[in-house]
């Protein structure tokens, strides 16, 4: 009964977290917009309750999200091919690049400096390993009879992730075009674990 709680919690717990953490901490910095500021401003260095911010909004709901990863490859059938794996390995990469976001944060003083260029190769990883692994996983799942409903989530949102964080990011205003991208994997968060064992 514990496992079958911490498979429907996690995801959502993490997803949760950072929206709250991005609508709260927005909310509470004078002059932040949220359709105008990207939300590593929320934590970059200088910003007042950065610290806070970077534990909760991508510290804590990026090891909650490498949990999810963890949870998914141990819910897999046992026959599950070489994409569904090396798929849930790089969404655990994922996860664990997004909690990286908190321990790498910006630094507004030189946005072209070492800091700031290492928050933006953790973001490029966090996106990069999220649609691979997603991708991998949905092409694999799709192909087994109990796993479709997963495969096609996994499909929808790690394709829809790609197009808003790469290919749409001269059309959209880019902190929208980010927040779509982070809502995709939040739906995935929400959805992967409660899909893979629906009992």
């Amino acid at each position: 009964m514990s496992m079958v709680w911490l498979d429907r919690g996690l995801g959502p717990a993490s997803a949760v977290l950072f929206g709250l953490a991005v609508i709260g901490f927005g909310a509470g910095l004078p002059g932040y917009d949220q359709g105008l500021h990207p939300v590593a401003l929320l934590g970059a260095g200088g910003v007042p309750h950065a610290l806070a911010f970077n534990l909760l909004g991508w510290l804590l709901p990026g090891l909650l999200a490498s949990a999810v990863a963890v949870r998914l490859l141990q819910a897999l059938p046992a026959d599950s091919g070489w994409p569904v794996r090396v798929g849930g390995q790089l969404l655990l990469l994922a996860g664990l690049a997004f909690a990286a976001l908190g321990l790498l944060p910006l630094d507004l003083e030189d946005l072209d400096g070492r800091s700031s260029q290492w928050h933006a190769s953790a973001w490029m990883i966090w996106a990069l390993a999220f649609v691979a692994g997603s991708v991998l996983v949905g092409i694999g799942r799709l192909r087994q009879p109990g796993g479709r409903a997963l495969g096609r989530l996994a499909l929808g949102c790690g394709l829809a992730t790609a197009v808003l964080a790469f290919a749409l990011q001269g059309v959209l205003p880019a902190p929208l075009a980010q927040r779509l991208a982070f809502a995709c994997w939040m739906l995935w968060l929400a959805a992967a674990l409660p899909m893979a064992r629906p009992r």
